[in-house]
């Protein structure tokens, strides 16, 4: 009986590992650091495969011996296995059983150290022209990326030039969500009233989707953008198309892109024909929109709730 449920034991873990290689390559043929866009997901890549490494040459021995030690030392007639009933220590085999783990765990924190330095998202490692700003806030259910030192906004559409750091600020107008592009960057939090930055670097023209892995209501699986990248003068006409095709950004816009929509419904309610089907652009007015959202959280008073986009009294939850 011993013998028989070794099979599927070894069959198992087979399995396993078939599943984890299907998962691979999946996420190698989709928009993940696996596949890295850009020298800060490629960093990111590396430290996962060291780690992988590592971490296997304590995995792996223990998938290959458990079942040849089952099969080995089970119960049968006649079995060849060594009776040793007193035995109880190695000297060679406690060394190996703890100090493999102590030298991979001590391997382990070093490189997580140097990852955590080198990935810092508020540092700018990445390249030596002066950064791109832009600023983002994150809305039900879209994200909203402002220009400020271009003077345009989009929705759906993050462009970016290639082979320049591009700087993000963060923050949200609604509940905590969470920003990432992962073939560009690591994802990083946002919350209302505060900020978080964020740096990424596109390293040749490509699209990769964005998106938040933050949970927030019904319109979550709709909440994501292109990240186009693109050689700086095809980035320059792209901004140039923005500002020519992008309607007003005014206060009266902006409590409409706030409601409670998905990405499909506030197109309906804002997309022109000179725009693209899965985009919107906007032209900035005079105000400071980015500042301004951030300043109604730190007057002193609290925000009354038909201010508040993310509640039923500020959109149209009602009517959907």
């Amino acid at each position: 009986m011993s013998g028989n449920r070794t099979i599927p034991a070894v069959l198992t873990a087979l399995i396993v590992v078939v599943l984890w290689l299907g998962a691979a390559q999946s996420a190698l043929a989709s928009d993940s650091f696996m596949d890295p866009q850009g020298p800060i997901a490629a960093v990111q890549k590396t430290h996962l495969v060291r780690a992988t490494a590592l971490i296997l040459i304590a995995v792996i021995p223990v998938l290959v011996l458990v079942p040849l030690i089952a099969l080995r030392y089970r119960r049968r007639a006649q079995s060849h296995a060594a009776y040793r009933p007193k035995w109880d220590f190695s000297p060679l085999l406690e060394t190996a059983m703890w100090g493999v783990p102590v030298v991979i765990v001590a391997l382990l924190s070093f490189y997580l150290w140097k990852a955590t330095h080198r990935l810092d998202p508020y540092a700018a490692p990445f390249g030596d022209e002066p950064a791109l700003r832009v600023q983002v806030v994150g809305l039900d259910w879209k994200w909203l990326f402002i220009y400020p030192d271009l003077g345009i906004a989009t929705v759906g559409e993050f462009g970016v030039p290639t082979k320049q750091q591009v700087a993000l600020t963060l923050t949200t107008d609604t509940v905590m969500q969470s920003f990432m592009v992962p073939a560009l960057a690591g994802q990083i939090y946002a919350m209302p009233g505060m900020t978080t930055q964020l740096h990424l670097v596109a390293d040749a023209p490509g699209q990769m989707q964005g998106e938040n892995t933050q949970y927030n209501g019904r319109g979550f699986t709709k909440q994501k953008f292109q990240t186009v990248a693109m050689p700086p003068p095809d980035f320059d006409a792209w901004v140039d198309r923005v500002r020519q095709n992008g309607i007003v950004l005014d206060p009266a816009t902006y409590r409409t892109l706030a409601m409670r929509t998905d990405r499909d419904e506030v197109q309906a309610a804002l997309g022109t024909a000179q725009m693209p089907d899965n985009a919107l652009y906007f032209r900035l007015d005079d105000g400071d929109l980015f500042h301004s959202i951030l300043g109604r959280y730190h007057n002193g008073q609290p925000l009354p709730q038909d201010q508040q986009p993310g509640t039923a009294q500020y959109g149209q939850e009602d009517k959907q």
